[in-house]
């Protein structure tokens, strides 16, 4: 019996350690892993660009670990901030990035299919329509010249959901749909990246959670509780948003 006991805390013993040392990624695991040009995406401005560094390194020093729910996006999804803890499940893991586009998502999903999580649920696409509207947004051209279309985003969007559904053909995707928003000279273009969402879903790479349904309101604006500035969640967002998805997450 004690012997049986004694087998049983070694066992338990090997199996923390080997969880710890599956997080300790050597310096090529890094390379293949995480983007390491200076810049990753033409369409990512000044302060995006060196913000996704700085997410990236985090990323680098706080791994994922196989298995995990991974909550991919920009600044919607990371001002979640601990998504675990929202959920109250295990192993929800946020991969936002404040003002990523799809081009910067689609450079850093080696971390994704490495570690072949369990489900991603992907939101991204506004600041890419942010681009469009440069002058509206009070934006610039400086790296690039040419915009990205409502049809350049919804196809990125696909690329993304491939490429995990590829080379990670067990985790389940989730993309949901681009929340609404109070800035106007967004609405159309918001609507038509969704419409392409949905369309291409029946290509069989994702399932889409549409968002955009539970958060818009009769003027076809993102309803004004649920938001601090027209575009990010306020705390009541980030709560309707748990409700939608929490029992999906729950059943996985």
């Amino acid at each position: 019996m004690i012997k049986k006991q004694l087998i049983f805390l070694i066992a338990i013993v090997f199996s923390i350690n080997a969880l710890g040392q599956s997080k300790q990624l050597t310096i090529k695991e890094k390379v293949k892993l995480y983007p390491t040009k200076e810049i990753v995406s033409p369409y990512h401005n000044d302060w995006t660009q060196a913000h996704y560094k700085k997410r990236i390194a985090y990323f680098e020093n706080e791994p994922l670990e196989f298995g995990d729910i991974v909550f991919i996006g920009n600044s919607i999804t990371e001002k979640g901030k601990n998504w675990t803890g929202k959920f109250n499940v295990a192993h929800i893991r946020n991969r936002g990035i404040a003002g990523d586009v799809t081009d910067g998502v689609l450079k850093r999903l080696n971390e994704i299919v490495y570690f072949k999580p369990k489900a991603v649920f992907i939101l991204i696409g506004i600041n890419d329509l942010f681009n469009n509207h440069h002058e509206e947004a009070g934006g610039n051209l400086k790296y690039y010249k040419i915009v990205p279309s409502t049809d350049y985003v919804g196809e990125n969007i696909l690329k993304i959901a491939k490429l995990i559904h590829n080379k990670s053909p067990e985790t389940k995707i989730y993309v949901q749909t681009v929340l609404p928003t109070r800035r106007k000279y967004l609405k159309e273009d918001v609507l038509s990246v969704n419409k392409i969402i949905k369309k291409n879903e029946a290509k069989g790479y994702y399932n889409v959670i549409d968002l955009y349904s539970q958060f818009v309101d009769s003027n076809g604006d993102l309803i004004k509780e649920l938001t601090v500035d027209g575009v990010h969640l306020s705390d009541k967002g980030y709560q309707k948003w748990v409700e939608i998805e929490k029992s999906l997450i729950e059943g996985l």
